[in-house]
């Protein structure tokens, strides 16, 4: 048995969220049955949308359930394998939640190799922040050499990628930021 630690959400927040709406718990975790690994969280990613999922308003995403783990994507190593795809010691991106254990269905894992880049990155740049700004600027964007590009959120993992994007391609990056500790941060 495997003794796992979870934050799960506790009630809806009103406002800024408080500590009161979370919960953190223990409980044990059995081994993973055929075509599912057992992994250890190393990175958990903290996105903004995660904030949208704690309510229960209308949205793209499906709220994250009330008693339920709080969601977010992880850089986990595989600590037992039920599956020939993965071996103990593998390191991968899955979607384990705010918690130091999960249980995980093999074929919604991605192995990362850490002799390619940081295996943090798969959370941040080489990640869904870094695709959304990629395909977001690139693809819907389309900026010019010479183009001004205005990037909300600047300091946030997809703003300073739109950023340092628009740069490449030869655009004028303005980045907007929440406070003057941020805009410094943009210098």
């Amino acid at each position: 048995m495997t003794t796992n630690h979870r934050i799960r959400l506790n009630s809806r927040p009103v406002g800024e969220p408080k500590a009161e709406n979370y919960l953190l718990d223990e409980v044990d975790l059995g081994s993973p049955q055929d075509g599912e690994v057992l992994l250890r969280t190393l990175y958990l990613s903290l996105d903004p949308y995660m904030r949208g999922r704690m309510s229960d308003a209308k949205s793209y995403a499906k709220p994250v359930e009330v008693g339920d783990v709080m969601v977010g994507a992880t850089v986990s190593e595989v600590v037992e394998s039920n599956s020939s795809d993965f071996s103990t010691g593998d390191t991968v991106l899955g979607y384990g939640g705010w918690q130091e254990y999960s249980i995980e269905k093999a074929a919604h894992l991605r192995r990362l190799d850490p002799e390619v880049a940081p295996v943090s990155t798969a959370l941040g740049v080489l990640g869904m922040p870094g695709f959304t700004a990629y395909s977001g600027l690139l693809e819907i964007g389309r900026p010019q050499e010479g183009e001004t590009v205005a990037v909300a959120a600047a300091t946030g993992p997809v703003g300073s990628v739109v950023g340092q994007i628009a740069k490449i391609k030869g655009a004028k990056a303005v980045g907007i930021a929440g406070g003057p500790d941020k805009v410094a941060h943009l210098g």
